[in-house]
C-alpha cells in the first residue's frame, strides 16, 4: 500500500464539518487550478485574465466533452498523452484494464451527451477514488454485514459493458488479474440472456451483487419467481438510476441492503446514496454546482437544468466546471441520515427495459446496455426507440466519412443476433431517417421504450 493512498485514505476519513470540508475544497480547487494553468496549454488560454489565485470554481469558464475532446491534447497536462494515441489503446479490447502509457487509466463513455469521449485518469484520481469507496461502504455497512460477507468468501458478481474500455470493464479486468482476488468476481456481460445470468448467479451465490440498475430490476424479479436463489448482503446498483420506491422493493425480494451511487467517468467518486435515498456529494474532493440553462446557480430544493462537475483530484486531464448534461435537485434542509455532506437526486438518469412477448405469451425484458451498439465501428451516436410492442426504430448518428449503409448493415446485424438470442426474432428492427433526439436535459436516452400499457394483458 502507498503512502499517497494511505495519506489519501487518511484524507477521507478526516472531520466532516462543512467548515472544514469547505476549507479542504477551496485549498483543492486553487491547488487544480494553478497545475492546469501551468501544465495544460488549453486551461492556460482559458484562464489568461483570471486572477492569479482561484478558490471559488464560479469564476472559472464552462467547459464541455465536446469542446475538450477536440482540444484533448492541449487539454492534457503530459505532453506524451495524445488523442491518436488514447484512441487507438481505447479501440484494442485486449488492453482493458492496461495501463496507458505505464502509468495511467483510460476509460470512454458511450457518447450520451452526443460526443464519445476518452479519458485519461492518473495515480492519484484512482487512490481518491478507492478512498472514496472505503468510506462509502464504512457508510453502508455494519460489522454484522462486513461479517457475513466474508463468511460468503467475498464473492462479487458484476455486470459490464464487455468489450469496452467502461470504468466497470476496467475495474472487472483489473481484479481478475489479480491472483487474490480473480476466484472470487463473477463477471456478467450485459448483452448475456437473463437465463444464462441466473444459472450462473445461482452457481456462484455472490455475497455482493453490482449490476447495472435496469438489470437489478431484472432479477429482483428472477428471484421473486423463485428461480434465482442467491442471498447478497449488498446489491450496488451502477450505472442508472431508479425511482425512490425500486431500491426497497429490490431490497425486500433479495433480503439484502439495495444501495446506489451517481457518478461518471469523469469522477468516478464523487457521491454515494444514503437510507433516505439521497446522493451525498463528496465535495471534498468534487464540486457539483446545480445550475439553469445560462449556467447561473440555482439554490437548494429547486431542479437545475444540468449540472457543473470539479474533479479535484485528476491532474492529466483536468475536469474543471464540466457540463455534466444531469439534472439534480440539491435538498435544502439536513438530510435526515446525519450525513453533512450536500445532498442531490438525480432527475437525468433513469433505467430504461426494453420488454417484449414471446409467442406463447411470455414477456422478455432486455436492459438497454445489453443491446451495445455503440460498441459497433462507425457509430457516433444510436437511439433506439420501441413503436409498437413488435418493433424498434434505430436512429443512428454515422461517424464522419463512414459508409452509413454499412454501418446500419452491421447495426442490424447486431440487434437482430441479439433478438435472436432471447427468441425475438419476430420484432422487426427499422431504420430512422430521422437523428437522435436530445432529452430537456441535454442528453440522448439510448433506448426510449414504448409508452403506456405497451404489451397489455390479454
Amino acid at each position: 500500500m502507498s503512502k499517497g493512498f494511505i495519506w489519501t485514505l487518511r484524507e477521507a476519513f478526516a472531520s466532516r464539518k462543512p467548515q472544514k470540508v469547505g476549507e479542504r475544497q477551496s485549498a483543492r480547487v486553487a491547488e487544480m487550478v494553478a497545475y492546469a494553468r501551468a501544465n495544460s496549454p488549453y486551461y492556460r488560454d482559458r484562464y489568461r485574465d483570471l486572477p492569479e489565485r482561484v478558490e471559488d470554481p464560479a469564476l472559472l469558464p464552462v467547459t464541455s466533452k465536446r469542446e475538450l475532446m477536440a482540444h484533448f491534447d492541449d487539454w492534457a497536462t503530459d505532453r506524451e498523452v495524445t488523442i491518436e494515441k488514447a484512441r487507438a489503446f481505447a479501440s484494442n479490447p485486449d488492453l482493458i484494464g492496461e495501463q496507458f502509457l505505464g502509468k495511467y487509466t483510460v476509460a470512454t463513455t458511450s457518447g450520451t451527451t452526443g460526443t464519445p469521449g476518452v479519458f485519461v485518469l492518473d495515480a492519484r484520481n484512482m487512490a481518491v477514488t478507492a478512498a472514496m469507496a472505503i468510506r462509502t461502504l464504512r457508510a453502508w455497512l455494519g460489522l454484522g454485514d462486513i461479517l457475513k460477507i466474508l463468511a460468503g468468501g467475498g464473492r462479487t458478481a458484476m455486470t459490464i459493458a464487455a468489450g469496452s474500455h467502461s470504468a466497470t470493464a476496467v475495474a472487472a479486468a483489473r481484479l481478475h488479474k489479480s491472483p487474490s482476488r480473480s476466484k472470487r468476481v463473477l463477471v456478467l456481460p450485459v448483452h448475456a440472456p437473463l437465463e444464462e445470468m441466473v444459472a450462473k448467479l445461482n452457481e456462484f451465490r455472490p455475497a455482493l451483487l453490482a449490476p447495472y440498475a435496469s438489470i437489478a430490476k431484472l432479477l429482483a424479479a428472477e428471484q421473486g419467481a423463485g428461480r434465482l436463489h442467491v442471498s447478497p448482503v449488498l446489491v450496488v446498483c451502477a450505472a442508472e438510476g431508479l425511482a425512490v420506491g425500486e431500491y426497497d422493493r429490490i431490497a425486500k425480494v433479495f433480503g439484502a441492503k439495495v444501495e446506489n451511487s451517481y457518478a461518471a467517468t469523469e469522477c468516478f467518486f464523487f457521491s454515494y446514496g444514503c437510507k433516505e435515498r439521497w446522493l451525498h456529494v463528496n465535495n471534498d474532493w468534487a464540486v457539483l454546482e446545480p445550475v439553469d440553462a445560462d449556467y447561473r446557480l440555482v439554490p437548494p430544493g429547486e431542479q437545475s437544468h444540468t449540472v457543473l462537475l470539479s474533479n479535484l483530484a485528476n491532474r492529466v486531464q483536468p475536469i474543471l466546471r464540466y457540463d455534466l448534461g444531469d439534472s439534480v435537485l440539491q435538498r435544502a434542509d439536513p438530510c435526515p441520515c446525519g450525513n453533512p455532506l450536500p445532498a442531490i437526486r438525480v432527475q437525468g438518469r433513469a433505467s430504461d427495459v426494453l420488454t417484449f412477448k414471446k409467442g406463447g405469451g411470455e414477456r422478455v425484458s432486455i436492459p438497454p446496455l445489453a443491446l451495445e451498439v455503440d460498441q459497433v465501428r462507425g457509430v457516433e451516436l444510436f437511439q433506439i426507440v420501441q413503436t409498437t410492442p413488435t418493433s424498434l426504430r434505430v436512429r443512428l448518428r454515422p461517424t464522419a466519412g463512414t459508409d452509413p449503409d454499412h454501418v446500419w448493415q452491421t447495426v442490424h446485424g447486431a440487434i437482430a443476433r441479439l433478438l435472436a438470442e432471447h427468441k425475438l426474432e419476430h420484432v422487426a428492427v427499422e431504420r430512422a431517417e430521422e437523428a437522435p433526439e436530445q432529452s430537456t436535459g441535454g442528453k440522448y436516452r439510448a433506448v426510449i421504450p414504448l409508452e403506456g400499457p405497451s404489451l397489455g394483458d390479454k
